[in-house]
């Protein structure tokens, strides 16, 4: 992951507004395109082959990076498709910043609307889920949910067992089982272990603490939330819609989440976000982090950070 953006509303000469960037087994995702996402892709060297973008609501700071970001796809020659997920009711405001120039891409951009509980994209071994939030204007967030990955395999012993080295182990760890040279059947509940979780990711965009994102995030490894105030504004907080550093450590810590990024500082705190992170630590006992622009957060498998 790269953290594109993490200021709040108003950009300073630290943080750029909201983007972030996802790159998992090749595939490159971004939720979120706010002013000059396209110049700190280039800085922070992302590329830009993303194939979807997840918005989760239409305030400037979350989508004005979006024409000029299609404008450099479309000078490098992008063919390939593009997909833009949106709440529901706003594919035509978003079509309409789409076309604000005048000058539609040449590459297909096809823009969908998304609701509480759909699923934005599936592809083949994970999927991006869907869930409501509580904005000042229509707004989701998105769960990035890989499948179960396969169970280990136990080479030894499928050896004792007498399965030879070769194409019987692969069709044994893909769940099939094999006869040997004498008529014996090995199944692969004898040498493949259980199911092992994959990874999953939780990003809530702005929003107040909702118990639905407890409900969605169910463990994630990593949930990148709103904290756009500290306890000092908790009342603005609340007038604004947004969170606070310690209700998003809250809805982490209810929701058994292993790391909590905050994201969305106010730029009210450019002297620092030492009251941030101290204020999320009283509350939240895994790790906690307040990214700055273009840090890069490798995100391991679950119970194996060798994986």
């Amino acid at each position: 992951m790269t953290f594109l953006g993490t200021s709040g509303a108003v950009p300073t000469t630290e943080r750029n507004p909201s983007g972030i960037h996802v790159s998992r087994e090749g595939e490159e995702l971004l939720f979120d395109a706010g002013e000059g996402t396209q110049r700190q892709m280039m800085r922070f060297g992302t590329g830009f082959s993303v194939s979807h973008l997840f918005v989760t609501h239409l305030h400037g700071d979350h989508v004005f990076g979006i024409p000029g970001l299609l404008q450099t796809m479309a000078f490098n020659d992008r063919e390939e498709p593009l997909a833009i997920h949106t709440p529901q009711a706003t594919r035509r405001q978003l079509k309409g910043l789409v076309n604000a120039l005048g000058n539609r891409p040449d590459f297909p951009i096809r823009i969908s609307e998304v609701g509480d509980g759909d699923v934005a994209y599936r592809a083949d071994d994970f999927e991006v889920r869907t869930f409501e939030t509580d904005h000042d204007t229509r707004s989701v967030g998105y769960a990035l949910v890989e499948d179960d990955r396969k169970g280990r395999f136990d080479r030894e012993r499928a050896e004792e067992l007498g399965v030879p080295v070769g194409p019987k182990f692969s069709r044994l760890h893909e769940g099939d089982p094999v006869e040997l040279e004498d008529g014996t059947v090995v199944e692969p509940d004898q040498v493949v272990g259980d199911p092992r979780p994959g990874r999953s990711i939780v990003y809530t965009g702005d929003t107040r603490p909702t118990v639905r994102t407890i409900e969605v995030a169910d463990e994630p490894d990593l949930l990148i939330h709103d904290a756009t105030f500290a306890d000092d504004r908790a009342e603005r907080a609340g007038e604004t819609a947004h969170s606070t550093a310690r209700g998003a450590a809250e809805i982490a810590s209810r929701a058994g989440a292993k790391r909590l990024a905050l994201v969305h500082i106010s730029s009210r705190y450019t002297g620092g976000v030492d009251d941030h992170l101290a204020e999320a630590r009283e509350t939240f006992d895994g790790e906690v982090l307040v990214p700055q622009d273009g840090q890069k957060l490798v995100v391991p498998f679950p119970g194996n950070e060798d994986d």
